[in-house]
């Protein structure tokens, strides 16, 4: 018997026991004697060569016998593809979660200890992807078909993830995300996204905290909604409620502000379930919608006459400014198109008093007195980030995997910042710091001219030298 000899286990494509010899040639399992030693028979037996040569070995992998009679040259190539599949497959074998399978790393790190000819990632790229399709959970295709248990709804870290599960929605909240829920609730940002909804659900959605002595927004959970119906939504407000007021010996948890797009039923629903939050509307909604029904109704008009863009620029901004001369202003505006007959956009100033004035509260999509956070950006630039994440919809177990990770992520920013771990950055000045300075520039202005018992339209006046202000920041 030949000395020296290096064994490597393997597998075949038909997942049967293969035997490498010296990482040259290889065996496949042939059959049990009775005193349970395994004989595997060279892979080119029942091909042209019909080769002879066979190797015996016990339950320790041990050689018993070995002929080495090859009829045919050596195969590295062939045999480093065979060793390369079955360690990658390996790999996977071993993961109780694939999706966090990063392929091309392990071929890297594979290909660096087998020190041989290694194969091409691209030649073993489909195989490897079969493997894992394998390993993967059957796909959920209803929410009927959601599981109350699985692997799945555990944290990196061991602890509970899901906490609610009905007919139309499942939420996933981890205790982390339950304390930033429950000690960071003076803003909390809601929104969802359809692109990574899976295929039988409507939308996910996210709510999201600021933490201010951090400087840094923070995900307090996710969920997966079958609609966008307000009991929906209720459902979903009153589970996060509980799940924070448990976690708290059942100290009342309310938010002091809410902050979400034009969707009535969030707001109606959160409302319901916290009465005392202020709910505010996302200012970067209120000026898309007037600029879209603009182009609508009076685009022309706009382009081409500087008077109408100003005033159209001055609904647009009104969000900003004292809201007790909202509708003394909107006023002005409406005489002064109606004596120059402007009358597209007359049709516009309607739409905007029917909407904004009548339908809805003012209070909700004015931030005069509170200028810190007007925008819902906090929870759309995350959904942005998990449409990018994914290039089609993602299944049910693939989406709560990656929410898995970003939750993981989060918890060992926060972590690293509350020890002090992290570079304050200084803060560039944006927009949001250009309007609060102007606007407090006024409202010292303001109470200037009541304080002298100035007549109102003076103020009135005032507000509307503002909103021309306004229009060199936005």
């Amino acid at each position: 018997m030949e000395e020296n000899l290096i064994i490597d286990i393997s597998e075949s494509n038909k997942g049967k026991e293969q035997i490498i010899i010296n990482k040259k040639y290889k065996f496949n399992f042939s059959y049990k004697r009775k005193d349970n030693s395994k004989v595997y028979k060279c892979t080119e037996y029942k091909k042209i060569n019909k080769c002879k040569s066979f190797i015996i070995l016990n339950d320790k992998k041990e050689i018993l016998k070995y002929n080495s009679s090859h009829n045919h040259p050596e195969n590295e190539y062939d045999v480093s593809l065979s060793i390369m599949k079955h360690k990658i497959k390996d790999g996977i074998e071993k993961s109780s979660i694939p999706f966090g399978i990063k392929i091309k790393p392990l071929y890297n790190k594979i290909s660096k200890e087998m020190g041989l000819l290694c194969p091409e990632y691209n030649s073993i790229k489909s195989q490897i992807s079969r493997n894992l399709n394998k390993k993967l959970p059957s796909n959920v295709t209803t929410f009927a078909e959601i599981p109350s248990e699985s692997e799945y709804y555990k944290t990196k870290r061991g602890e509970n993830f899901m906490i609610f599960k009905n007919s139309n929605l499942i939420i996933f909240q981890s205790p982390f995300q339950a304390k930033l829920f429950r000690e960071y609730n003076d803003d909390i940002f809601v929104d969802g996204t359809f692109f990574i909804a899976p295929k039988f659900s409507y939308q996910v959605f996210i709510t999201r905290t600021y933490a201010k002595e951090l400087d840094s927004f923070y995900t307090t959970s996710f969920a997966i909604l079958k609609n966008k119906k307000q009991e929906t939504y209720k459902m979903l407000f009153e589970k996060l409620k509980k799940n924070a007021n448990t976690c708290n010996n059942n100290i009342r948890i309310e938010p002091k502000n809410l902050y979400c797009d034009f969707e009535r039923a969030i707001s109606k629903a959160a409302k319901t379930i916290f009465p005392n939050t202020n709910i505010k509307y996302c200012i970067w909604h209120y000026k898309k919608s007037l600029e879209i029904k603009k182009n609508k109704l009076c685009y022309n008009e706009v382009k081409n006459n500087n008077n109408i863009f100003i005033y159209y620029k001055a609904i647009s901004n009104l969000s900003f400014i004292n809201s007790e001369y909202i509708f003394d202003i909107y006023v002005i505006i409406k005489i002064k198109s109606i004596k120059n007959n402007y009358c597209q956009f007359l049709k516009f100033l309607e739409y905007f008093y029917k909407t904004y004035l009548i339908d809805y509260d003012m209070n909700i999509w004015n931030y005069y007195n509170n200028i810190e956070h007007i925008t819902n950006n906090a929870s759309e630039s995350l959904n942005n980030y998990l449409n990018n994440l994914f290039p089609t919809k993602p299944s049910f177990y693939e989406l709560i995997d990656k929410l898995n990770e970003l939750e993981h992520l989060s918890y060992y920013d926060y972590q690293r910042k509350i020890r002090g771990i992290w570079k304050i950055k200084k803060r560039a000045i944006n927009k949001t710091n250009e309007i609060s300075v102007l606007i407090e520039r006024f409202k010292s202005i303001e109470a200037k001219l009541i304080d002298a018992k100035c007549d109102r339209n003076i103020i009135i006046n005032l507000w509307f030298d503002c909103l021309t202000n306004l229009n060199n920041i936005i």
